[in-house]
């Protein structure tokens, strides 16, 4: 489904008179439109019932140029479509489609994240990071340029460290619920991987009894777009960010726990996984005893 030299098929800017959810970075952020929104006709590749599916399908945000209201990527946050179901066939044409008119699209997997309540900020973030990305100096060293993800100021707790974790919140409150007793130990941890494919994923978990974890699992998923971020890093902080959303439950959710040596067994078994990584494994210290 690749585009020629004569299809004209191109992206529609949103219309002037939409107002955006926020401007920043000379980006525009706009709340949920239909892809049949922002793409003007058929792309040359495309089947009359692939597109009439496609064009159905609705993201969370889509961000533009603010002085054109061309739109320059989309995001979509939530569960991920179950493997051969008819919602990762429509996902699958979707993205065939925007990949014919040039319009990235990154797509976050999580069973607790969810654009309404975190959308909007995780937008935002990473029009700041591209935008950070963006301005650095092309000849400054690599070695002398600091990372969006690494910039140290003060945290909501006080403390000095990486400002740009979007799992600093989660962190603080685990802390908080250390010293209230509610956790057996006050550390966020994690990790992350990228497959082969374009996709990160960024495991996240605090040890709430003695040998029983609360575990999150994020996705990121986007092939042709520069997250201003490593997208592992990224995948990571986002299930730290799903850790601190579900640590108000936990006193009655003992059922959802997964015990510590199950943990360091998956762990494992996604260590074994080497081949299919895109990156090296950098957590074989997980998987001591």
């Amino acid at each position: 489904m690749t585009r020629t030299a004569t299809d004209d098929a191109r992206l529609r800017p949103v219309p002037a008179g939409a107002a955006p959810l926020v401007v920043r970075a000379g980006q525009a952020v706009y709340g949920p439109r239909r892809l049949g929104d922002l793409v003007a006709r058929r792309p040359a590749g495309v089947t009359g019932h692939q597109w009439s599916s496609a064009v159905r399908e609705e993201f969370d945000h889509v961000v533009c140029a603010a002085g054109t209201g061309v739109p320059l990527f989309a995001l979509t946050v939530g569960p991920v479509a179950a493997a051969g179901s008819a919602r990762q066939r429509a996902e699958r044409t979707c993205a065939a489609v925007c990949a014919a008119v040039g319009l990235p699209v990154l797509r976050i997997g999580s069973p607790t994240l969810r654009a309404a309540g975190h959308g909007r900020r995780i937008v935002t973030y990473l029009v700041d990071a591209r935008a950070y990305t963006a301005g650095a100096a092309p000849d400054e060293p690599d070695d002398a340029r600091v990372d969006y993800r690494d910039i140290v100021g003060r945290l909501p707790d006080g403390r000095t460290g990486p400002v740009n974790d979007l799992g600093a919140l989660s962190r603080a409150a685990a802390v908080e619920a250390y010293v209230s007793r509610r956790l057996s130990d006050p550390i966020v941890r994690g990790l992350h991987v990228r497959w082969h494919g374009a996709v990160a994923e960024g495991w996240s978990w605090v040890e709430v009894r003695p040998g029983r974890c609360l575990v999150e699992r994020v996705t990121v998923h986007g092939s042709r777009l520069d997250c201003g971020v490593d997208p592992g890093r990224l995948a990571e902080d986002l299930a730290a960010v799903a850790v601190g959303d579900r640590l108000a439950d936990v006193e009655c959710d003992d059922a959802t726990l997964l015990d510590r040596d199950e943990l360091r067994r998956q762990i494992r078994a996604l260590r074994n996984r080497r081949d299919e990584l895109s990156t090296p494994f950098a957590f074989d210290h997980l998987c001591v005893d």
